[in-house]
């Protein structure tokens, strides 16, 4: 596995020598075939460089949010062909469509991150430990949790659905070409993650740092999990540990729209970092596919717009602030353009402000602490406390001024899920949440028939659809025959 380390540290230092001040690690000159890591800050330069492939247009620089928002129903299409409209269409097959990239990006993540713990547990070994190498290793394994939470909601059913079902292969240590794990079952793999969750809480400080996950960060993921395995006491637990920690407080009404052009805000728990020149996207970032088309860019084309649904259920208080970071599309068909349609919470604004790097580069927020609030929300309802989940979803139901408050008796999953759409639209949730809720979700396909023909699924779907969950690539089947018969049902 050195030649997986070099390749690595090598990435690494070239991220490095153009971002020094991000990474705050002094650059190396050259790498040598006898590289490996040695010291806390060879650590520390390869977590950035970890933290830069998420960035990838094949995770969370772009696909894995769209597929949430797209696959949901809270986005649709204005047309077809012009790329990541199998999403909406739900065109998979194992050997076309199957949007195998998310496989192949996040399990090479997985190995880097695995090759990184092995090198830090050596040194550790070797009676070279720091508290900066331990909290490393905390780091790591969080983003391993992360990485496996995402693969298993992609590739295995909904944990509270069937949790004996095929989940996906679980590797923690670095392995080589010849391996062939199979995979485990989803419960398994739900059990890695929250192994991997609570090692890393041990280890990880407490303070803010921005560009890294911190404790904080580790406990609102577990929030999450839990929440997903409606393990609700231990979410609200884990939600509240973050909630009343002070480290992070909710943008008021009047700053919430001017957050989205700001890095590392005070809501911010964990950003994944775009760096101009580096691991931005330019013409192919989310600004530019869900901003309307030709806007500050002819690479603009307005593919992506919100769904009739959405815009009604945000159009519930027309002064509901987070109107702010929606406009106008340019849709071309039926009655046209629609107010609301265009989403720019990744342009940094409708003005196109950007977050201080450029109008296509801003920093993904993956965990916002208002998304902390609504699984406090959820997970107080399920442990029978309305009251309770009433208070936390006001905390951001009242970025709609004139809609009345909840209250214990009136209080919902639905209530909630309708709050969840509209704070965290174009951020990657809305599918997953209609799969773990088992609701049924109906596309906006008024707005593209008859441009678009629809042969891969029906205008309503639940999460007995087997489209809902994605094939395995034939491509990794053909080169792991292990998982041959271990095909997702239907494919």
């Amino acid at each position: 596995m050195k030649k997986i380390n070099i390749l690595l540290i090598a990435f690494c230092v070239v991220f490095m020598a153009s971002c020094a001040d991000f990474l705050d690690v002094p650059p190396t000159s050259s790498v040598s075939s006898d590289i490996s890591i040695s010291t806390p800050d060879d650590a520390k330069v390869v977590l950035n460089g970890i933290m830069s492939i998420m960035t990838s247009s094949n995770y969370y620089g772009r696909n894995f949010i769209m597929y949430g928002d797209t696959k949901g129903g809270d986005l649709t299409i204005e047309s077809q062909g012009r790329g990541l409209d199998g999403l909406y269409t739900f065109n998979h097959a194992p050997t076309s469509g199957s949007q195998s990239y998310f496989w192949t990006q996040i399990y090479y993540d997985v190995l880097q991150v695995n090759t990184l713990i092995k090198n830090i547990d050596r040194l550790i070994s070797e009676g070279n430990s720091s508290d900066n190498l331990t909290t490393y290793k905390g780091q790591a394994l969080t983003l391993r949790a992360l990485m496996y939470f995402d693969l298993v909601r992609l590739y295995g059913k909904p944990y509270n659905m069937e949790k004996s079902s095929y989940g996906v292969p679980v590797v923690i240590e670095p392995v080589d070409a010849s391996s062939q794990p199979t995979r485990e079952s989803v419960e398994a793999v739900y059990t890695q993650i929250i192994k991997d969750l609570t090692e890393g809480a041990s280890l990880i400080g407490r303070a803010k740092s921005n560009g890294f996950i911190n404790y904080y960060g580790n406990m609102a993921l577990q929030a999450k999990v839990n929440l997903y395995m409606e393990n609700y006491s231990a979410a609200l637990s884990a939600a509240e540990t973050v909630i009343n920690s002070g480290v992070y407080t909710l943008y008021s009404n009047d700053a919430w729209v001017n957050s989205w052009k700001s890095q590392f805000g005070s809501e911010s728990i964990f950003e994944l970092a775009m760096v101009v020149g580096e691991s931005d996207l330019t013409t192919g970032s989310l600004g530019i596919y869900l901003r309307r088309a030709g806007h500050g860019s002819s690479s603009a084309t307005g593919q992506f717009i919100a769904s009739d649904s959405f815009i009604a259920r945000l159009a519930e208080d027309p002064d509901d602030v987070r109107h702010g970071v929606m406009t106008v599309d340019t849709y071309n068909y039926g009655n046209g353009p629609r107010d609301g349609g265009s989403c720019y919470k990744y342009c940094g604004g409708v003005n196109l402000e950007g977050d201080g790097k450029g109008a296509t580069s801003v920093n993904i927020k993956v965990i916002r602490l208002s998304e902390v609030y609504l699984i406090a929300a959820e997970a107080a309802l399920g442990t029978n406390n309305s009251g309770k989940a009433a208070d936390y979803l006001n905390q951001i139901r009242k970025r709609s001024p004139n809609l009345a408050p909840a209250t214990a008796a009136n209080v919902t999953v639905d209530l909630i899920l309708n709050e969840r759409s509209k704070e965290l639209f174009a951020e990657g949730h809305r599918f997953f949440d209609m799969m773990r809720l088992n609701k049924t979700i109906e596309f906006n396909d008024e707005l593209i028939m008859p441009q678009v023909v629809l042969t891969h699924r029906t205008k309503t779907i639940n999460r007995t659809f087997f489209k809902t969950i994605l094939p395995i690539p034939s491509e990794e089947i053909d080169a792991n025959p292990a998982i041959k018969d271990q095909q997702n049902p239907g494919y």
